[in-house]
């Protein structure tokens, strides 16, 4: 957090951006400081690898100044950055064409065994690869990101409906796959 900018809202610093260079560095400080961690979260979910969610990253904030600069209007910043991180992974995955690898995802799992939450962190990875980029989409803007249906339906465009059916479906299909692999451990 940058001394005296905290108090700040992220309307008020995103607005001065617009000003000279040093106001605009520090208050651009203090928004990164803020949302640097969820940014990054959602392109390495995304991406899974972590030296292309470096890269988007940095572009997301790259392009996040740059737009404070001209003349937009933004509401809702947190909204905003996630809508330019969103965009640039779509692209990436678009010029990639690869499929998603989650090797650094990472979900908190209640095992008292850390060879045991090593083993269930896989399997989610897995299961994740699994999914469609769509479903696989909602789930993450849903329980990683946390955010409402709604604010998922602004972010991507598809109707509030079709998201809490992606989410249920990516759910469904975690469960199903999972459920083959708790089938052969309770077999031992």
């Amino acid at each position: 957090m940058v001394k005296g900018y905290s108090k700040y809202s992220d309307l008020e610093l995103f607005n001065t951006l617009k000003e000279p260079k040093h106001e605009a560095e520090l208050a651009f400080s203090e928004l990164y400081s803020r949302y640097n961690q969820r940014i990054y979260a959602y392109c390495l979910r995304v991406t899974g690898n972590p030296d292309e969610a470096r890269d988007i990253f940095q572009d997301t904030f790259l392009k996040f100044y740059k737009s404070a600069k001209s003349d937009r209007q933004v509401t809702n910043v947190p909204g905003y950055l996630l809508t330019i991180a969103r965009n640039l992974c779509l692209n990436f995955k678009r010029d990639r064409k690869e499929t998603v690898s989650f090797e650094d995802f990472h979900l908190s799992a209640s095992s008292d065994s850390s060879f045991e939450r090593k083993e269930y962190l896989e399997l989610i990875r897995m299961a994740l690869e699994l999914l469609d980029s769509d479903h696989r989409e909602a789930f993450v803007l849903r329980e990683y990101q946390g955010m409402s249906y709604a604010e998922m339906s602004v972010l991507t465009g598809v109707s509030v409906s079709a998201l809490k059916n992606r989410v249920w479906r990516a759910k469904e299909k975690i469960k199903k796959i999972l459920s083959r692999y708790v089938t052969e451990v309770s077999k031992l």
